[in-house]
């Protein structure tokens, strides 16, 4: 789910990404008796023609010797999770690795081409898309330059001298998306969607989330003790001794600490309305006077705002204190650590590897990704638009874009029906529901309207001088929509990114490029696979806009509440349901699901799987009409409807990244987005033929339904 269009793509090109997937969970001895017991009664209750071969779905893949009514997550791909472990570079594996190395060869090519151009006409996306990649993958210009291109930023820092020099170099970090202290930029306004306003966020973490600073587990001990080795490292390669290294080190973890504690939850963080804190730039000026905001707003180029939104309050009010209180040296420590850390992966290599073995310990990886892949990454969340019209050409065909689209349609149409047939929702509500779901925008493939980098310079000088220069022009690009109307051609997302979203906001959908292929998407294979695989994504995207988070905005994109009390009082009962399932869930030993992190995506999940398999039906009727339904590789329509949508989310995982992925992903391990929204779904029992009590078959009385 997107919210709001933060300033993270380019940030993250030189920082670390941690992957998150879902886990393999080894079930105990059912049989292949049962599997087929199963299938036949699911054969018998519908008339099918021959059985033919199709496409997308492997047969081999399939664990027979699971009963798919006691662990689908198993029997639709236990083999392939057999057949394919975790490479040693990465933290998890699965369907989507295998679309992105597909993807990444592609785009490898058209990176290499455009680097090989040297005569490209300067000025042209080309031209910098070349150059950027080309810089990138110069490793020895990399070494010989050490910290030259980085040196008059580390220079700002070390001559701060007051706290009014602290505020500018703060503003200088904003601009360059450093990460220090907290986040700054032109958002949507909630409750005005017409407008953009300041929007003033939490931050200024190393570690993934507030949680890693407090708990005290083993685990989380074992974290903080590598970061304080991480800390002291760097600090070593940056000049310092071992004892200043040490000391700089506790200065960082002692702010950093003070910041979390203020810090709100993930959890509390879904709650747009808690992070709706509207002031007037006076007001917040006066109650946070160490920030100097007229002057530090006029330095981010944001002089003209009269207001601001104040996420967390009470973090501000604390960075305000520790503005203050904490000695300018290890605040310019701080200032300096967030600057090296956040563009380490254009630094020499030694930067690199540090990172690197930090990571390892968060994620698990065994070794280092190869170079050139994350260059691409790098290239991608760069210039990616610039790149994605290079790719776009060569990725994209107009006939998929149109299938997309028509499924797109189809979908929305189920989701009305769903919508009018609720039975526990009244019709003034209904009638809301329905107006924002007949609002809804949808973007697929790649913007109408191409970014325009012409301002951007970029060269093959240095690698790091073009990581920040296009910082600086991404902030600026953001800066300047302040005062203007909103910008409804912008994507969240490049068009070669394997994802899409919803953004509230805009009330929109976005499926990029990248993710509209096989397996995920494939305009030649039947139905029932599509509408289960990209099916069930789009199905997820569009019911985000009546999640617990998305059904707070309107058919405008504004935080306002559309729903009667007792409306509201129904879904908030049965959302919980779904929360309850979801935290029993133990991928380990002492480790639950979250399920309030994770009530949006589940309920997503859910919600839309239930849509889309109406929509599946409504196409099989139109085709088939009361004609048998064709069976191919050995599977009912109904059957591969649930196995495209579970095949997608077989996933190894280590036991490291998926700790991770528990405490701040707010998305489900992938064997509970496979069986979670199954064990509640009467059509997934008949499919498959299951009985009451078998594991896949929730009592009655404990069934979640949304719609």
């Amino acid at each position: 789910m997107k919210h709001q269009l933060a300033l993270t793509r380019v940030a993250a090109a030189a920082s670390v990404l941690a992957l998150a997937g879902c886990a393999a969970s080894n079930t105990a001895s059912t049989t292949a008796a049962s599997a087929t017991n199963s299938a036949a009664t699911a054969a018998a209750s519908v008339s099918t023609e021959p059985e033919i071969k199709g496409r997308s779905i492997n047969p081999a893949d399939i664990d027979k010797s699971v009963s798919p009514c006691e662990d689908f997550f198993q029997y639709s791909g236990g083999v392939w999770l057999k057949n394919n472990p975790i490479p040693s570079y990465a933290s998890s594996w699965g369907p989507r690795n295998l679309l992105q190395d597909r993807n990444q060869a592609l785009m490898r090519q058209i990176l290499e081409e455009a680097a090989g151009n040297k005569g490209a006409q300067k000025g042209t996306n080309l031209q910098k898309v070349g150059d950027f990649y080309a810089s990138a993958m110069d490793t020895a210009a990399i070494e010989a330059a050490g910290l030259k291109y980085l040196q008059p930023e580390l220079a700002r820092v070390a001559a701060i001298k007051d706290l009014k020099a602290l505020q500018s170099a703060m503003a200088r970090q904003k601009m360059l998306q450093v990460g220090s202290y907290f986040r700054a930029g032109v958002e949507i306004d909630d409750k005005n969607s017409t407008q953009y306003i300041v929007g003033m966020n939490q931050g200024g973490l190393t570690l993934p989330d507030r949680d890693y600073y407090l708990k005290d587990d083993a685990r989380s001990k074992s974290i903080r003790e590598a970061y304080r080795t991480y800390l002291r490292n760097i600090f070593k390669l940056l000049g310092d001794n071992e004892a200043t290294a040490a000391q700089n080190a506790t200065a960082v973890e002692r702010i950093e600490t003070r910041l979390a504690k203020a810090s709100r939850t993930r959890v509390e963080l879904r709650n747009p309305e808690a992070n709706y804190n509207k002031m007037t730039v006076a007001a917040a000026a006066k109650r946070y006077p160490s920030l100097d905001l007229p002057r530090l707003l006029a330095e981010l180029q944001l002089s003209a705002a009269k207001e601001v939104n104040v996420g967390q309050p009470a973090f501000f009010d604390e960075l305000n204190a520790r503005l203050k209180a904490e000695p300018l040296g290890d605040q310019k420590t701080y200032l300096r650590w967030h600057l090296v850390r956040s563009v380490a992966g254009a630094l020499p290599k030694a930067y690199v590897d540090e990172t690197f073995r930090f990571s390892q310990v968060l994620g698990g990886a065994k070794t280092q990704t190869v170079r050139w892949k994350r260059m691409l990454a790098s290239t991608d969340a760069t210039l990616g638009e610039a790149f994605g019209e290079l790719y776009v050409a060569k990725a994209f065909s107009p006939q998929a874009k149109a299938k997309a689209l028509e499924m797109v349609n189809n979908i929305k149409a189920s989701m009305a029906d769903h919508i009018r047939s609720n039975t526990w929702m009244s019709e003034p509500t209904k009638q809301e529901a329905l107006k924002k779901l007949n609002a809804l925008r949808v973007k697929i493939g790649y913007p109408d309207v191409w970014k325009d980098y012409s301002a951007l310079s970029i060269s093959r000088e240095s690698y790091l001088k073009n990581v920040l220069a296009a910082r600086a022009w991404e902030y600026r690009d953001n800066a300047q929509k302040l005062g203007k109307p909103i910008d409804r051609n912008e994507w969240g997302m490049t068009p070669p990114t394997v994802n899409a979203y919803y953004n509230p906001p805009m009330n929109e959908i976005v499926f990029p490029a990248g993710y509209l292929q096989p397996p995920f998407f494939d305009p030649e294979a039947d139905d029932a696979v599509n509408y289960g695989a990209i099916g069930g994504v789009i199905g997820h995207e569009i019911t985000h806009g009546f999640d617990d988070q998305g059904r707070q905005y309107d058919s405008q994109g504004n935080l306002r509440d559309w729903w009667t009390k007792e409306d509201a009082a129904e879904f908030t009962k049965r959302a919980a349901v779904v929360g309850t399932q979801y935290s029993a869930f133990q991928p380990l030993d002492s480790v639950f699901v979250n399920g309030k992190l994770t009530m949006g995506e589940n309920l997503a999940d859910f919600a839309g799987l239930t849509v889309v398999y109406g929509a599946l039906q409504k196409q099989l009727q139109q085709k088939y009409g009361s004609n048998p339904r064709p069976k191919i590789d050995g599977f009912t329509p109904e059957q591969r409807f649930f196995l495209a949508w579970a095949q997608l989310r077989r996933t190894n995982i280590r036991p490291e990244a998926l700790r991770q992925q528990i405490l701040t992903d707010p998305h489900s391990p992938g064997q509970y987005r496979t069986i979670g929204p199954l064990m509640n779904m009467p059509q997934f029992y008949e499919a498959f033929g299951c009985q009451e009590g078998q594991k896949m078959v929730r009592a009655q009385a404990d069934r979640a339904k949304i719609w």
